[in-house]
């Protein structure tokens, strides 16, 4: 993200800033005294016409106001009216006027060449001290059909989005979030049939079908990466509509082995942990540099005692006393520094030396709760399991009554799967993003950012009709679809 100023001359400033509203890929600043009681001609016009929002439209050229009003064209009063606040906050210098904002680097060239042609000029500038630049994450952007990498990007982006705004200097955690998403939710919703109308409904989106669905269409891919991890796990765990028979058993059968399948939810929670600290420690360091990634329980600091945390457990697993000694050595490190960086923030004394002792111990506690709760991944598995085998067990016991007692199978067997696959979609789904948010997220991120909002505004093109004669002083009005509109003679 770049800091830029639009710079024109007076008379060609409303021009460059309808180019740059058109392109929609730069953020104005606005003016810091302005409000809602400092109003233009074309806001006062609009307030008198308005009644229900409107969408805001530019007009490419000039506009007369007043006819705009008589034909209660608001949506080009209420676009005119971002033109004037826009021009209000400008810096002006002689014939010359400013404004400040920001632009994505790739996009600099690109929207510098558009407003050339109005007479404008987009400057590069330095970025102020002390100033955060606003966060565009990479696929927030709409994306083309063709492109197959960005779509799948931009459907993962609402996961990030909903926490809150990534601080521009941390990184993007759109991919991977979406990847360890998934794969959570597929381990919690393992049957290959569930999965596979996952895929389906996926499909059905890509098609924009229902019509009624048409807004969710983006999201596609992740609903279909979704479907093929419960897809991947069903066939792992032998589950197709529940315990069919129909696929072999690859890896383990939940209701069989459950404590193997809560061993390995547990293993891969503890192997995320480590991996949401490796980017924590990033991010502290790029946020405040070395000492920041060193003293932060986010940090090298918090690292530190969840390593030694873990050595201590293999410790007490294999009963290895060089284990215990490394990793006891290893979590007093963490302490120690975890506790420096705590105590930076207290007031000193013994009150901050009580006040460190509660949070270290909360840290501690919170990352032993935190690999724990990685179990859900295997409970929610088995919940789906037990659902399905219930299911067929019910279904198969009606199959041998009869010809009545093999609809009331069929019946059984589609209800319930129904039923189990709502339920435990819904169920995986926030369980997948509860852990995501309060397991992970919360050692990727200290802070908040600012989204980018870039000024972005259809702009209506006005065709001129011929003009009736009028002195050689006078005003011509040239009229279009939009409504007429005021041209001066050269």
């Amino acid at each position: 993200m770049r800091r830029v100023a639009v710079v024109a001359p007076e008379q060609a400033l409303r021009e460059s800033l309808v180019r740059i509203a058109e392109a929609g890929c730069v953020e104005i600043d606005l003016a810091g005294d302005g409000g809602p009681d400092v109003r233009g001609p074309a806001a006062t016009r609009l307030r008198r016409l308005r009644s229900e929002p409107v969408r805001p439209v530019l007009s490419g050229v000039r506009p007369d106001l007043d006819a705009l009003e008589r034909e209660g064209r608001t949506d080009l009063l209420a676009g005119e009216a971002q033109v004037e606040e826009r021009l209000g906050g400008a810096v002006r210098h002689g014939a010359v006027a400013a404004l400040a904002g920001w632009c994505p680097e790739t996009e600099v060239g690109p929207t510098a060449a558009r407003i050339a042609g109005a007479g404008g000029a987009l400057v590069p500038l330095r970025t102020p001290r002390g100033v955060d630049p606003p966060t565009l994450l990479t696929g927030a952007e709409p994306a083309s059909p063709a492109d197959g990498a960005t779509s799948v990007r931009r459907s993962f982006t609402p996961l990030v989005t909903t926490y809150g705004t990534v601080p521009y200097a941390d990184l993007d955690p759109t991919m991977a979030a979406g990847v360890v998403y998934v794969v959570m939710f597929g381990l919690m919703f393992g049957d290959a049939g569930h999965g596979l109308l996952l895929v389906a409904l996926a499909l059905l989106l890509r098609a924009g079908r229902p019509r009624r669905t048409a807004a969710l269409r983006p999201l596609w891919p992740f609903v279909a990466g979704a479907g093929l991890a419960a897809t991947l796990a069903g066939v792992a765990y032998g589950e197709f509509f529940g315990p069919t028979g129909v696929l072999p058993v690859l890896w383990l059968e939940p209701l069989e082995e459950p404590m193997r399948l809560l061993a390995s939810a547990v293993e891969l929670g503890a192997v995320l942990l480590a991996l949401a600290y490796a980017a924590g420690i990033v991010n502290r360091w790029r946020e405040g540099g070395p000492s920041a990634a060193l003293y932060a329980t986010t940090g090298i600091a918090g690292a530190a005692l969840y390593l030694g945390l873990a050595v201590l457990a293999g410790y007490v697993w294999l009963g290895r006393p060089a284990y215990g000694v490394a990793g006891a050595l290893i979590a007093l490190a963490g302490l120690a520094l975890a506790g420096t960086g705590l105590y930076a923030t207290t007031a000193g004394g013994p009150g901050g030396a009580v006040q460190i002792g509660v949070q270290l111990f909360d840290v501690v506690v919170r990352i032993g709760s935190n690999v724990v709760s990685f179990a859900r991944l295997a409970a929610f598995g088995l919940t789906h399991a037990a659902l399905g085998a219930i299911v067929w067990d019910g279904a198969t016991a009606l199959a041998g009554r009869g010809p009545a007692g093999a609809v009331a199978a069929v019946l059984v067997l589609l209800l319930g799967n129904a039923l189990a696959f709502s339920l435990e979609a819904l169920v995986a789904g926030v369980q997948a993003l509860r852990l995501e948010f309060y397991e992970l997220f919360s050692r990727l991120f200290e802070g908040e950012g600012r989204p980018f909002r870039p000024w972005r505004l259809p702009v209506e093109h006005l065709t001129a009709a011929p003009v009736r004669e009028a002195g050689p002083s006078a005003p011509r009005e040239a009229v279009g679809h939009g409504g007429p509109v005021r041209e001066e003679e050269p």
